[in-house]
């Protein structure tokens, strides 16, 4: 029988990448850690760590055990949060959403879904999809609203297994100018028309994006202002700090004192989705708020919650 507590220290190794830092995080000694991944390794019969001067490395058998702690990990979590629900007067439901999705999305889904479903306790997070996926992994959150730029699914570190991603919709981007720039009358721009304009950023991964594509264009992006909401960074163009990159759900209301130009193909979007526990139980309530932000995000005629 494997033991949870070595599975948990061998996630650790792998996470951190030595005996050493493991052992901090897990507030252990690096022998006691060490002791613990070698009495795994007597039990199976095989090396789930190589050591060597530069660090360790997971073997095949390793990276297998660490898969499996992942999810050993979830659904105890998963355990937990049911057992503290037990005792709850009504059942609850816990989405975590990133800002522009939940306010484009949100509103009328939870008014139909409250409606449909009184006895439910609903619970809203705003979070960023690299907080907000370890949260349905782990149980603390029921769903969650995310998103990814083009380019591969938002997943965290390690988190190989354990979720369901169901895609919603596209959000292309468009540039922000202030009404008088010179380029405010065009159809369409390409982001490098604009390599010697200042930028207002309205979300840390759009200065990500921002940044590889003036690497790959040739031009070096100067950053005028840095915020974390869209709606706060188009009011910085209106006063002329700067350009901005926003998605399309981020522009209304519009914004007096500013112009919008789609970014010329092939136009960059983030992409909406679901993310939820595969399933390993009967979740209904999930399952009928999932259905209706789906019909919301698509324009579907939405079913019964």
């Amino acid at each position: 029988m494997l033991d949870v507590r070595r599975l948990t220290m061998l996630q650790a190794v792998a996470e951190h990448g030595s005996f050493n830092r493991a052992a901090t995080a897990l507030l252990l000694t690096p022998s006691a850690v060490s002791q613990q991944i070698a009495a795994l390794e007597r039990g199976l019969g095989t090396i789930v760590v190589e050591r060597s001067t530069r660090g360790v490395r997971l073997t095949e058998a390793g990276r297998l055990l660490v898969d499996a702690a992942v999810a050993v990990g979830a659904e105890l979590r998963h355990a937990e949060e049911r057992i503290a629900r037990l005792g709850a007067d009504r059942p609850r439901l816990t989405l975590a959403t990133f800002t522009s999705g939940g306010r484009h999305l949100l509103p009328p889904v939870l008014a139909r879904f409250a409606a449909a479903h009184p006895e439910v306790e609903l619970r809203i997070v705003e979070r960023e999809p690299e907080d907000s996926l370890p949260m349905v992994r782990d149980g603390s959150a029921d769903l969650a609203l995310a998103y990814h730029f083009d380019g591969p699914l938002p997943v965290v570190p390690g988190d190989r297994s354990g979720l369901e991603w169901t895609p919603l919709m596209t959000d292309p981007l468009s540039v922000v100018l202030p009404e008088h720039h010179p380029l405010a009358g065009r159809d369409a721009l390409d982001l490098s028309e604009l390599a010697d304009d200042p930028w207002v950023l309205g979300c840390s991964k759009t200065e990500a994006f921002l940044r590889r594509h003036a690497l790959t264009a040739g031009f070096e992006l100067r950053v005028a202002g840095s915020t974390t909401d869209y709606f706060f960074a188009r009011s910085l163009v209106a006063a002329g700090v700067g350009v901005s990159l926003v998605p399309q759900v981020a522009l209304d209301p519009p914004q007096p004192g500013t112009r919008v130009v789609p970014v010329a193909p092939p136009r960059p979007a983030r992409h909406f989705g679901l993310a939820l526990p595969r399933r390993r139980r009967p979740r209904p309530y999930a399952d009928a708020l999932a259905a209706l932000l789906h019909a919301r995000a698509t324009g579907a005629a939405p079913g019964p919650a």
